[in-house]
């Protein structure tokens, strides 16, 4: 079969062959150079964490009241003040918080809330209202809106082996990558290098060919930089050995040897916590909170910290009443926790969510999660959030 006649019948026809788009690197680069920018860090709990027994408001005898098996005891708690502390199975995050290198942001939302897993994890990825549908992710517009007149390749990378919606934009695209010497040994597979230099590439310009083209070319040399600049740098710091330890250890990796990125993005699974929600959540928040800590101190020893920001986020909370499972149902509000060497607050950032003040049993939320996307955008990555976020937010003061 000809190149030509492949892309046509496996790649347009079934879309299985795509891969992300990235921005083709200036091949003048030096490729030990430092990045000298800041980066952000965004991680994804998938399924919808319990933000009630991550931060816990055992100050409150609502809580109790309304958990009577799935609270977690004071005796337990992590306190932070008289009214919050942290899940025992944070513990790792403790030190990072007595730093100073830790932001807690209760009780954020959105207005009219959707708890259906995957239209509630759309609208945290493109930032739309509930009612509304893009098929943009916030930071694929972010990527947009910059490489039109930006002089170097601003761009984003997935440390997984797929790509977000939050890391599509229209014109421009994130790369996933899970394993750089993986991708690079991909594209430079004999088929690949074949369709990149065959005789015939010309007709691969023909209609939506030439945009593949353009994005296999852009596959191409990206893997090959992120390859030999990510080699340059080896990570000493000990990191847990799971896989989202291993999936920070390459950020690290990436940000450390001076990579050209802006924006990383991880996600952790397993927080959809129906039945027997304690050691289930306890397991993957231990998980989390080991490489999260030892992420935050490998950043502080190699200097990267004051220039990295990290943001956690799930894409709802849980109800305030445990089920009859032991366990807890889809819910509205929930906590984001920020870490970072120059947060502007760190700390507690508002009140704990108000059990006493429900709506049908949920949290209201008190604010608007894309504040929190406004202030990234336009305080630490220094952009136009409104014509990112397609419309104007506040913001806050964690930056």
């Amino acid at each position: 079969m000809k190149r030509r006649d492949f892309l046509r019948s496996s790649t347009l026809a079934s879309g299985a062959f795509l891969i992300p788009a990235f921005l083709k690197p200036f091949e003048t680069m030096a490729m030990s150079a430092v990045s000298g920018y800041k980066n952000l860090v965004i991680i994804q709990l998938s399924g919808g964490n319990d933000g009630l027994n991550t931060v816990v408001p055992f100050g409150d005898d609502i809580y109790y009241q309304k958990r009577k098996t799935v609270a977690i005891t004071p005796n337990e708690v992590i306190k932070l003040n008289d009214i919050q502390g942290l899940n025992p199975n944070l513990s790792a995050l403790k030190e990072i918080y007595d730093q100073g290198w830790m932001n807690i942001i209760n009780s954020v939302g959105y207005p009219n809330p959707d708890r259906s897993h995957f239209r509630s994890m759309d609208i945290w990825q493109t930032a739309s209202n509930s009612n509304e549908f893009l098929s943009t992710g916030w930071i694929g517009r972010y990527l947009d809106s910059n490489c039109q007149t930006c002089q170097n390749p601003y761009t984003a990378i997935e440390v997984d082996d797929t790509l977000s919606l939050a890391m599509k934009g229209s014109k421009m695209k994130g790369i996933a990558v899970q394993d750089p010497n993986k991708l690079y040994q991909t594209t430079r597979e004999p088929f690949f290098k074949d369709l990149m230099h065959g005789p015939d590439n010309n007709h691969l310009h023909e209609d939506n060919l030439g945009y593949l083209y353009k994005t296999m070319i852009e596959t191409y040399s990206s893997a090959d930089y992120i390859q030999k600049t990510s080699k340059t740098y080896n990570v000493v710091a000990p990191y847990p050995a799971t896989g989202f330890g291993n999936q920070l250890k390459n950020v690290s990796k990436f940000i450390n040897s001076g990579l050209n990125t802006r924006i990383y993005y991880v996600s952790l699974g397993g927080f959809d916590t129906h039945v027997g929600q304690q050691n289930q959540q306890g397991r993957q928040l231990k998980t989390y909170a080991d490489a999260v800590a030892a992420f935050v101190k490998d950043l502080k020893q190699t200097g990267k910290l004051d220039d990295t920001l990290i943001m956690t986020f799930s894409e709802f909370g849980r109800r305030v009443e445990q089920n009859a499972s032991n366990g807890t149902d889809h819910g509205t509000a929930n906590n984001v926790l920020l870490f970072g060497g120059k947060l502007g607050k760190a700390g507690i950032y508002n009140n704990a969510p108000d059990l006493a003040n429900l709506e049908n049993g949920d949290l209201k939320y008190q604010i608007d999660f894309r504040d929190i996307y406004a202030t990234l955008l336009k305080k630490w990555l220094n952009v136009n959030d409104g014509s990112i976020l397609n419309a104007q937010f506040t913001g806050l003061d964690f930056v």
